[in-house]
């Protein structure tokens, strides 16, 4: 599969559950833009068979290589960003993971759980981007998940799957700025992520990011359906850091507060 086909598959998933998303494409086609991704993110636990390391081949089979690692200390997160050897429109990749050691057994166990209903999941061939959530999941434990981890919770109930799409706003031609872009939403009555403020970064940092707020819907427990946060659509501004070339990377303080997007509220 190369990175075309992976992330048009990573798209019609994303996108049937996070209604947002294909509201936001045909707002925006009406305004005759098109749109180029500039990320993709996805979230996993440091548990060997599903970290970071687990995650990374079948990009790197399409053509990817790492280019920066990222730590949170806060949200006690590892990341690492890839991108596309020879396509510079291909969509960078995000992939984090939690630190489970640093959690109580909860969080481990829940963790350890994940992964051995995962690989058992995966064991025919299918790739672990798209595993999705192989495991049943309860609505107490949840709870209990985000009064320690808001990332460990999220990725308890969504599972394996993109957590976020990036508009590149550098590729828009009506829309000039991400505070363009985010007056154009917000009067179309999107709430945006204003944890941090509602952009974060600035043009000496050479990346201005902004997010809508995860859309609310319903997910099917043990215990019955509830309405939780799901997957946000984000924004990205790039500024040269020499001429003719963007800068690729991502800012740790920025990224922190965007992973708010999917905060329960």
């Amino acid at each position: 599969m190369d990175h075309k086909q992976i992330f048009k598959k990573l798209w019609e998933e994303y996108s049937s559950i996070n209604p947002s998303a294909n509201t936001i494409h045909h707002l925006l086609g009406e305004k005759g833009e098109s749109i180029v991704n500039d990320h993709v993110a996805f979230r996993t636990y440091d548990i060997p068979g599903i970290n970071i390391e687990s995650m990374a081949p079948v990009f790197v089979n399409a053509g990817y290589e790492a280019k920066g690692e990222y730590f949170f200390e806060q949200k006690r997160l590892k990341a690492v960003h890839y991108e596309h050897k020879s396509d510079k429109l291909a969509p960078k990749v995000f992939i984090s993971e939690l630190i489970t050691s640093d959690f109580s057994t909860l969080v481990q166990d829940t963790a350890k759980e994940v992964a051995d209903a995962t690989l058992k999941a995966i064991a025919k061939g299918e790739e672990l981007i798209f595993a999705l959530k192989p495991w049943d999941i309860s609505y107490k434990k949840y709870i209990k998940l985000l009064g320690e981890s808001e990332y460990a919770a999220w990725m308890y109930v969504w599972g394996f799957r993109a957590n976020h799409f990036t508009i590149f706003i550098n590729y828009l031609e009506k829309i000039d700025s991400i505070e363009s872009l985010n007056t154009f939403l917000k009067e179309k009555g999107y709430k945006l992520n204003t944890s941090g403020g509602e952009i974060k970064g600035t043009r000496e940092q050479l990346l201005k990011q902004s997010s809508t707020l995860a859309d609310m819907v319903a997910v099917e427990f043990t215990e019955g359906s509830y309405n939780i946060p799901c997957c946000y659509y984000e924004f990205a501004e790039r500024f040269e850091k020499s001429p003719g070339e963007l800068y690729n990377g991502f800012i740790a303080s920025s990224a922190d507060k965007i992973f708010e997007s999917t905060d329960a509220r």
